[in-house]
């Protein structure tokens, strides 16, 4: 996971979104094979956007809409020869403040697919925190972790991996340590 070090931190949502905000979302079509996007990419996409809303505690509700320029948040799946596993990027939208959320596959060769599974949602989880406004951490054990301080990514996946047995036990296991669900309840607070 070293190529989350990439990741850009944003403050998105910081001021001008109201308390209980509808949070429009797009997660484009896997239509180009060089992606390694595969269908059931776009549900790992929503899962993780649906992680988020549990732990907003009512405050962020998120609305797909097939418009892509009327989406705040925009998952979008890129080359692998991008060389990064996700890249947050704010833009306008029509005055508000967005994020374009890059998602890369990097799980090519893979032969466990809820590791591939696993790395897919969690960098959803991560770059979609980042465009709710949260930054990097040093701790391990949240999903906003920065591996520019080190740590061993298999363990990283590799223990979210661990505790599931099929892929929709992903939808009960949200990837959110207590300290992320705290980041996130104080970046809402100060909005």
């Amino acid at each position: 996971m070293r190529n989350l070090r990439r990741s850009i931190s944003v403050f998105l949502l910081g001021a001008g979104v109201a308390a209980a905000a509808d949070i429009s979302f797009y997660v484009a079509p896997c239509v180009d094979p060089e992606t390694g996007c595969e269908a059931g990419d776009l549900d790992l996409a929503r899962w993780a956007l649906q992680s988020w809303e549990a732990a907003s505690q009512g405050k962020v509700h998120f609305v797909e809409t097939k418009d892509r320029n009327a989406a705040l948040f925009r998952f979008v799946w890129t080359s692998p020869a991008e060389g990064l596993y996700g890249e947050t990027v704010p833009m306008d939208v029509h005055g508000q403040r967005g994020a374009q959320i890059y998602i890369v596959n990097t799980t090519r060769g893979l032969t466990d697919h809820l590791m591939r599974d696993t790395i897919v949602y969690l960098t959803c989880l991560h770059e979609s925190g980042h465009a709710l406004g949260l930054s990097h951490t040093d701790q391990f054990a949240d999903i906003m972790y920065y591996f520019g301080y080190g740590g061993d990514t298999n363990e990283y996946f590799g223990r979210y991996r661990r505790k599931l047995m099929s892929r929709e036990d992903i939808r009960k296991n949200s990837g959110l340590s207590a300290a992320d669900i705290r980041r996130l309840a104080a970046v809402l607070a100060a909005r």
